[in-house]
């Protein structure tokens, strides 16, 4: 039986390569046409053409938007859209510069968030926070479970949260099926330094010259891709202990598996 988060994870997975390509190719597909008629008389922060937003919800976040861009100079802006889109008119509509960021928020496709980013911004959150973004709050999953209205918010409460302390290089919080993924790396990596240190020699308890050989290997996976993760997006000790205890059990695993084999051939022969 397949296990519940491993959909969520492979989804997460290819939806971060998907928005790479998309990203990078073709960064302002939501803004190739221009429709203006579809935009309101009066000039807001949030347009919600697809009606994603309770009013309530929308009104508070109008409210915040301004409150930002008057405290910070940043300038939000939200977009809805589902059967057409006002694409390029957006630009003139809100004036967006180089200190602007656009969030389009469109169910049509897998991911159902897009962004629009001025220069500016790149200098404190970088193209891969965006990507991460993305994939983190707009995949198909996270919509069903948490809704479209409540997508947007968390990923703007996202960048104002990193906006206000001055960038971040990657997106705050580590979800259940990133941590997996650390997890597997790390008790990956402690197989790899484990299998290195089974002695090869007589009266040989560890053979360091073997693991020193293969560091980059075990390490890339343990500290690169175990730890680094986790410690750049939650100061929680609880998922970066579990790491590496999954990576000491592995070395142990590895590195006691001729014992483990003579033993089970000693049994058989007996």
């Amino acid at each position: 039986m397949q296990k519940p988060g491993l959909k969520p994870f492979l989804l997460t997975l290819i939806t971060c390569v998907l928005s790479l390509a998309i990203f990078f190719f073709s960064p302002n597909t939501a803004l190739a046409v221009n429709n203006p008629e579809l935009l309101p008389n009066k000039v807001t922060p949030v347009v919600d053409l697809a009606n994603f937003l309770p009013y309530p919800q929308e009104a508070s976040l109008i409210n915040e938007i301004e409150t930002f861009e008057q405290e910070t100079g940043w300038k939000l802006r939200v977009l809805t859209q589902y059967d057409r889109s006002p694409g390029r008119a957006v630009i003139k509509f809100w004036g967006l510069d180089d200190k602007s960021i656009l969030l389009v928020a469109d169910s049509r496709g897998g991911n159902i968030l897009s962004f629009s980013i001025g220069d500016d911004v790149y200098e404190l959150l970088p193209r891969t926070f965006w990507i991460e973004l993305q994939a983190r709050f707009g995949n198909i999953y996270y919509v069903r479970d948490n809704g479209e209205n409540n997508a947007i918010m968390s990923s703007l409460n996202t960048v104002k949260g990193c906006l206000v302390k001055g960038g971040c290089g990657v997106v705050p919080g580590l979800p259940r099926e990133q941590w997996i993924l650390t997890l597997i790396t790390s008790i990956v990596g402690g197989l790899v330094f484990g299998f290195a240190g089974i002695p090869r020699k007589k009266d040989q308890v560890f053979a360091w010259q073997w693991v020193l050989i293969i560091s980059p290997l075990w390490g890339i996976l343990f500290i690169a891709f175990g730890i680094g993760p986790v410690v750049t997006r939650t100061s929680d000790w609880l998922p970066l202990s579990r790491n590496v205890m999954g990576f000491a059990l592995g070395a142990l695993v590895a590195y006691l598996s001729p014992l483990l084999n003579q033993a089970t051939t000693s049994n058989t022969n007996t």
